[in-house]
């Protein structure tokens, strides 16, 4: 993606996944929104955008965070969200570990807490180190702390995976976390 098509999906992650309302766009239960109404709602908002162009940012996502609807009429963040929506995943078993993205600085307070999802419906984890890393890039020095994700499920939490792949649970207890982290 350019610098440009980051910036819109950067803009796209806010509506969908946060603020749907400030640019007075309405999502449904599931997260869906109209592509239409999206695409109005930026440019009433003063963005610079068309369908194809927002179509070409979902395509081009690294990490896929949207979906078009097989009809392409509607649209969604695939997750990460702090309204509430429903996005009727199913549990599904992890594998044996799990990888969390994170900064060196919020590190320590992990160590104690283990990881929340705080504002978020869910703690996102990475079945690959590259993913996790690259989502804790933004967020400071990178750390990627390894989650014993499989005995996690055998006492009891429950995970899903959504359609772009990452994992989520509600809470990792410091219990799961493995002490060897990775710097980079």
């Amino acid at each position: 993606m350019n610098k440009f098509e980051k910036k819109i999906s950067r803009i796209l992650s806010l509506v969908l996944r946060h603020d749907p309302k400030s640019i007075g766009l309405t999502l449904d239960e599931d997260g869906w929104a109209v592509l239409d109404d999206l695409v109005a709602g930026l440019k009433k908002d003063g963005k610079k955008v068309d369908r194809v162009l927002v179509e070409t940012v979902v395509a081009n996502s690294d990490l896929q965070r949207f979906t078009i609807s097989e009809d392409g009429l509607k649209i969604r963040a695939n997750e990460g969200h702090s309204v509430e929506v429903k996005l009727e995943l199913e549990e599904k078993a992890p594998p044996t570990w799990l990888f969390h993205g994170t900064s060196l600085a919020a590190l320590h307070k992990i160590e104690g807490e283990g990881l929340l999802r705080k504002e978020r419906d869910y703690v996102h984890l990475w079945s690959d180190q590259a993913s996790a890393r690259k989502a804790a890039q933004r967020k400071g020095k990178p750390v990627v702390v390894e989650v014993a994700s499989r005995m996690m499920e055998k006492h009891g939490h429950v995970f899903y995976q959504a359609d772009n792949g990452v994992w989520m649970t509600d809470h990792v207890p410091p219990d799961y976390l493995n002490k060897r982290t990775k710097l980079y």
